[in-house]
């Protein structure tokens, strides 16, 4: 059975896909690994850094969906009033967007070096976009 790993920045983490909670979230993104991108930071959400996707379409619905992820979830919004993004939480985050509130379908838990969530943050922020990878391994 493969592992997930995310690397952001450098740094790198175990994961785990939330399948029994999100099936459908988890696949849609399990066939688009491995996925590479870059993070930034967020602009009304808190201590979280997101992808910005746009109009991609995953064509999922609400599924284990939460405004409030913990520090080390990865939530993916679909799309509707905002753009499609995923996002995760490196402190406490209330997520929405300039429209308002906003719930994402919590699909992946950090699982490892959570204690280098914190440099995440900072390092997004002051120094600007940085490199995330999820591949199964």
């Amino acid at each position: 059975m493969s592992k997930l790993k995310v690397t952001i920045s450098g740094i790198e983490f175990d994961a785990k896909f939330e399948e029994a909670a999100a099936p459908k979230t988890v696949a849609a993104f399990r066939a688009q690994l491995p996925y590479k991108s870059q993070v930034v930071h967020v602009r009304w959400s808190g201590e979280g850094v997101w992808i910005p996707l746009g109009e991609t379409d995953f064509g999922v619905e609400y599924e284990n969906h939460t405004s409030f992820p913990a520090p080390g979830q990865f939530v993916l919004y679909p799309g509707g009033i905002s753009e499609t993004e995923i996002l995760l939480a490196y402190g406490g985050v209330h997520f929405k967007s300039k429209m308002g509130q906003l719930a994402g379908n919590h699909f992946i838990t950090l699982t490892s070096n959570l204690d280098k969530l914190a440099e995440i943050g900072p390092r997004v922020l002051w120094e600007g976009a940085q490199e995330i990878l999820f591949e199964e391994v």
